[in-house]
């Protein structure tokens, strides 16, 4: 669910536009309002689920979403693949509650532009926002891993993909979109059984072990055809 709080029109040059999503609705409400004192910056809405955030952003396409990382419904590696698959302009910061959380890599690999820790002042949000509104990236020094996996994760994900078979690659690309095993398994007419063996076997090959690391590599895969 999310509050709308304001219905800037992204037609004339104005405010940074933001939307702010997190679980926890109070949260939400209290990074809601450190931003929206001040007047550089205008808060679109304020959720409190990835699914509302996620709906939110493509109504409104903000110049920055502001979101935890910890979302249960819809987490950051869904949005960040969603706002890649429509081609949104929107830069994602997120929430995190540690520097070694493996979602922190894996948001950073596919697109995230800052990560903010929960613990940090609330000023520091304000400084984040405008810096990457305006193209510059926030890795915290408590995280100095998180540049140079972004960087290898972009690396690998080009020849580590190609070492695939056709139907890996194609799971593999299909899981940066956020689909279940079920929905991959409906979309290429396969079981559900299938899909977790063809998983299993992309896990090894590609040396991850987990569901968002492969995001990460697939992602990064799609980028560098890009670039």
């Amino acid at each position: 669910m999310c509050s709308q709080i304001s219905t800037l029109s992204k037609a004339l040059p104005g405010p940074i536009s933001v939307i702010v999503a997190d679980d926890q609705a109070m949260r939400s409400d209290g990074i809601a309002s450190v931003l929206g004192a001040h007047t550089d910056i205008d808060i679109i809405a304020a959720c409190n689920s990835g699914k509302s955030a996620a709906a939110a952003i493509r109504q409104f396409v903000p110049d920055v979403a502001v979101l935890d990382i910890g979302m249960s419904d819809l987490n950051v590696l869904d949005v960040l693949s969603s706002i890649a698959a429509d081609g949104f302009r929107t830069k994602v910061v997120c929430l995190a509650a540690a520097p070694n959380d493996h979602e922190v890599t894996a948001a950073v690999a596919m697109g995230a532009r800052g990560i903010v820790f929960k613990d940090a002042a609330r000023d520091s949000i304000v400084d984040c926002v405008r810096d990457v509104f305006n193209g510059k990236h926030w890795f915290p020094s408590a995280a100095p891993d998180i540049v140079s996996e972004r960087r290898i994760a972009r690396k690998r994900g080009k020849p580590l993909i190609k070492a695939l078979t056709a139907r890996q690659q194609q799971i593999a690309l299909l899981v940066c979109n956020g689909l279940s095993n079920r929905q991959l398994g409906e979309q290429l007419n396969l079981t559900e059984g299938t899909v977790k063996v063809h998983l299993h076997k992309i896990y090894r090959r590609l040396g991850v072990r987990i569901r968002a690391a492969l995001s990460a590599l697939a992602m990064a895969s799609r980028a560098s055809r890009k670039s």
